[in-house]
């Protein structure tokens, strides 16, 4: 496999994979593939679904274990955790002020480290997806943005299996019996029709819409399922977009 160019982890996130690299092997059997379709060079987008608190970890094994260091767009709360908040800032991840006027903020600096040659990871939903059946929701823009301003690929991976060890919201953790996790990385998101037009709410929608249906249809074949035809809108279901999910008029 060629080295990728992403290969500098600041001491913090060393630390994070020699102490949750091990955990993971022990507890977890793992069914990677599609590694193929990562850019062996420069910095890129790559989108996952959300669907469990463990996900993240999961999904940043996938990628150390081939080479990368993924830099992730995480909700600012996290950044504030002691001693995991620590972590993660050395570990130079992006934090994400969400529903705030620094909701911006976090696309900046997304497109700074792409322009860098650094691997950003984007949940394009959000937060944990609130449809029942855990498909991804109807997807956020900050993705197709930070692509068509960069002009990088975008990586579908489609994540499974780590919501049997922690439920999505909360839950018992369940170590024992070891689960399989799987993850799946599809071919780059065709957008080179959008690049080079103004970024519109237009062109950002369709480019999103094609991001999602990338990540499902990879996610439909982990899991040997169909999807369901309309994708889940936390607002059309009147349930809160982030936190944990419950009616609109209860967080009003």
């Amino acid at each position: 496999m060629t080295t990728p160019t992403d290969h500098s982890r600041p001491l913090a996130y060393r630390f994070a994979v020699a102490v949750l690299r091990p955990l993971f092997m022990l507890f977890t059997r793992r069914r990677w593939s599609g590694a193929e379709n990562l850019p062996p060079e420069g910095g890129f987008v790559v989108v996952t679904n959300h669907y469990s608190h463990l996900d993240a970890l999961v999904f940043a094994h996938y990628f150390v274990d081939h080479g990368y260091s993924p830099r992730f767009l995480g909700k600012v709360e996290v950044f504030d955790v002691p001693v995991v908040g620590w972590i993660v800032r050395q570990a130079d991840q992006i934090p994400v002020f969400r529903e705030s006027e620094r909701a911006s903020d976090a696309l900046r600096s997304a497109v700074a480290a792409v322009r860098a040659g650094k691997t950003v990871a984007i949940y394009p939903e959000g937060s944990i997806t609130r449809d029942p059946g855990l498909w991804p929701m109807r997807g956020k823009t900050g993705a197709a943005r930070v692509a068509l301003e960069t002009g990088c690929p975008v990586v579908p991976v489609a994540s499974w299996g780590a919501h049997e060890i922690v439920p999505p919201y909360g839950g018992r953790l369940r170590l024992l019996p070891r689960k399989t996790v799987t993850l799946q990385a599809g071919p780059p998101v065709p957008l080179d029709d959008l690049r080079g037009r103004p970024i519109s709410a237009e062109v950002l929608r369709t480019a999103t819409d094609r991001i999602m249906a990338a990540l499902t249809h990879e996610l439909e074949s982990i899991r040997g399922e169909r999807a369901p035809a309309t994708r889940f809108d936390p607002r059309r279901h009147h349930v809160t977009p982030i936190g944990k999910p419950r009616p609109l008029e209860e967080a009003s």
